[in-house]
């Protein structure tokens, strides 16, 4: 239970930096000869380069800067209320799935799973519009489909008691989309109830 407080309270926490960096300065704080601040992905790379394996290294981390220029950006989404929901947070690098975390509840059973490219948790294929992450210890599957604007998440035979603490598996979809606070939930929650 305290893996999925700390995942969700990271999720939050990426969500509120991501929005808390895009507000603009107010105007007292504004300063005619203000010097544009460094691109930190920039010269994380640069650094990177200095080092010899540092840069392969730097790119298999799924916070650390993937190439020059690359794009990140955040989306959340939430379905259901206090007592009932599904959530995801994904972490978009160039528009592709960097990092995501899943937590959903049905009161008083909850589920977290969390998964990075190049974490030592998860093996991440990509192929076109699709990218499949193998969950370690042959404990599920994930498949990933880019569709426009959408990201939708199938699961397939989830080791429910590995990320639930119950038996069974998780399979269903869940679908974010840009723009809407809404998730599509297809059964990834079958088997939460008592």
């Amino acid at each position: 239970m305290w893996r999925s407080i700390d995942i969700c309270g990271t999720v939050v926490l990426c969500v509120a930096v991501t929005a808390c960096s895009n507000l603009p300065l107010p105007k007292g704080e504004r300063s005619a000869t203000a010097v544009p601040e460094p691109d930190n992905d920039a010269a994380a790379l640069e650094m990177a380069e200095d080092q010899p394996g540092a840069l392969a290294m730097a790119q298999e981390q799924p916070g650390a800067p993937v190439r020059r220029g690359g794009r990140r950006e955040s989306l959340t989404c939430f379905s259901g209320n206090d007592d009932r929901q599904a959530r995801i947070g994904v972490e978009l690098v160039n528009g592709q799935v960097a990092y995501f975390a899943y937590y959903s509840k049905w009161r008083p059973r909850t589920c977290s799973l969390e998964a990075g490219r190049g974490d030592p948790y998860s093996r991440w294929t990509d192929d076109g519009a699709y990218s499949t992450v193998t969950l370690a210890d042959r404990k599920g599957k994930l498949r990933i489909e880019r569709k426009g604007g959408a990201y939708r998440f199938a699961f397939f035979d989830i080791d429910r008691r590995r990320y639930c603490g119950m038996p069974g598996k998780i399979n269903g979809s869940l679908t974010i989309t840009r723009g809407k606070s809404r998730c599509e939930v297809h059964g990834v929650m079958d088997g939460h109830a008592l």
